[in-house]
């Protein structure tokens, strides 16, 4: 269990830097556990993963185009949505600011739904968090640029 915790703090970690490149190792050992590493291990059956990670370097903010405010199941309001992972510190963030400042929300997780994940790439995202606000979509989250967008409405 701990060195699941582990790998997935190893793995994780690269969200933090810009757009990188990183060469990872995995391996099982012989009591079947996987590990991850950033040196191949001797005398194992290894695979290297490639790793490129995207994360925002600032907020973006852009109109839904038609077809994707269109596809969008909801009321064009000044309903948010935001798609995220759990693990996104961007998204705990904008979570925290939701609940302080009593702003309803809609969240969707990309990696525990399949259906929020194709929403998602249809909606052009590229990284997480993704926020819906009325007509508008940003990439990102900030509090400035966020209460820009949802003042607006």
């Amino acid at each position: 269990m701990m060195m699941r915790h582990a790998a997935l703090a190893f793995v994780t970690g690269f969200m933090c830097l810009p757009i990188s490149h990183a060469d990872v190792y995995k391996w099982t050992d012989h009591h079947g556990r996987v590990h991850f590493g950033d040196k191949p291990v001797e005398n194992a059956s290894i695979e290297t993963i490639d790793i490129k990670i995207n994360s925002y370097q600032a907020v973006t903010i852009e109109p839904l185009t038609e077809t994707q405010a269109n596809n969008e199941d909801r009321t064009i309001d000044k309903k948010v949505v935001m798609y995220s992972t759990s693990w996104c510190g961007y998204c705990k963030k904008a979570r925290r600011y939701f609940k302080a400042n009593n702003i309803p929300y809609r969240e969707f997780d990309i990696e525990d739904s399949p259906k929020a994940k194709k929403r998602f790439k249809s909606l052009g995202g590229n990284g997480v968090p993704l926020i819906l606000v009325g007509k508008n979509k940003i990439s990102g989250f900030n509090e400035k640029s966020f209460q820009q967008v949802y003042d607006k409405k």
